[in-house]
C-alpha cells in the first residue's frame, strides 16, 4: 500500500485495535458472519470493519491490511498475515482446515480477482465418486514484496519467494524463485528482477 494508506492507518489504528477487542470477545462462528455481513461494506468504514474482524479472527494477523469489497475468505481462523498487505476486489482465498494454512507476508499486493487455494480434491482411485473423497490441506506461502497481478490461481502446496511478480491470469503450481516474473498457464519463470 502506498505511503498515503500507511499514515492514514497510523492515525486510526487506536481505534481499529479497540474495535477488534471488541469483535475477539465474540464467538468465531460471530466473528466469521460478520466478515460475511460485511464483504461488501464499502469505503474507509467497511476497510476498517474488516481488518477490526480479521485482526480478532485470523491466526495471526499484522497492520495496515487492507481487504477490499467483494473478497471472498474461508477459514480466516487459519490464515496468516502480516503487514501492508492489500487484498482487492473479487479475490478467493480459502484457508483450510489448519493454521497457518494460507501465509501472506508483508508488503504484499493481492490484484483483483485472484484465488489462493490451500485445499485440493482427492481423485485417486475408481472405487468412489471424487466428491465423496474429500480434500487435502497443504499450505499456500506468498513471501515478502510480492505483487500478484489479477485473476492469478495459485494451488496448494505452493511458496511464492520473496520479490516475486506473478503476471495477470497466470496458475501457480510449484514454488517459485526470489524475485522472480511469472507468467502463463503453468507460471514459468521470464526473468529475474534486477
Amino acid at each position: 500500500m502506498a505511503k498515503r494508506g500507511r499514515d492514514v492507518f497510523a492515525k486510526v489504528s487506536i481505534v481499529l485495535n479497540i474495535l477488534s477487542a471488541l469483535y475477539k470477545l465474540m464467538p468465531l462462528g460471530m466473528r466469521k458472519r460478520a466478515f460475511e455481513r460485511h464483504r461488501n461494506t464499502r469505503g474507509k468504514l467497511g476497510l476498517g470493519i474488516r481488518y477490526a474482524i480479521l485482526k480478532a479472527t485470523a491466526y495471526e494477523c499484522g497492520d495496515n491490511i487492507a481487504v477490499y469489497p467483494g473478497v471472498y475468505m474461508f477459514n480466516i481462523e487459519n490464515l496468516s498475515i502480516g503487514n501492508n498487505v492489500s487484498i482487492h476486489p473479487m479475490c478467493y482465498i480459502e484457508c483450510g482446515y489448519e493454521k497457518g494454512a494460507v501465509t501472506i507476508k508483508d508488503d504484499v499486493s493481492v490484484a483483483h480477482g485472484t484465488t489462493l487455494m490451500s485445499t485440493s480434491h482427492i481423485y485417486d482411485g475408481l472405487d468412489t465418486l471424487i466428491k465423496d473423497k474429500g480434500v487435502t490441506c497443504e499450505p499456500v506461502i506468498i513471501e515478502n514484496n510480492v505483487w500478484i497481478g489479477s485473476k492469478v490461481t495459485v494451488t496448494a502446496g505452493t511458496k511464492i519467494a520473496s520479490g516475486c511478480v506473478i503476471g495477470a491470469n497466470a496458475v501457480v503450481t510449484k514454488d517459485t524463485e526470489e524475485n522472480g516474473v511469472y507468467v502463463g498457464i503453468p507460471a514459468k519463470l521470464i526473468k529475474i528482477r534486477e
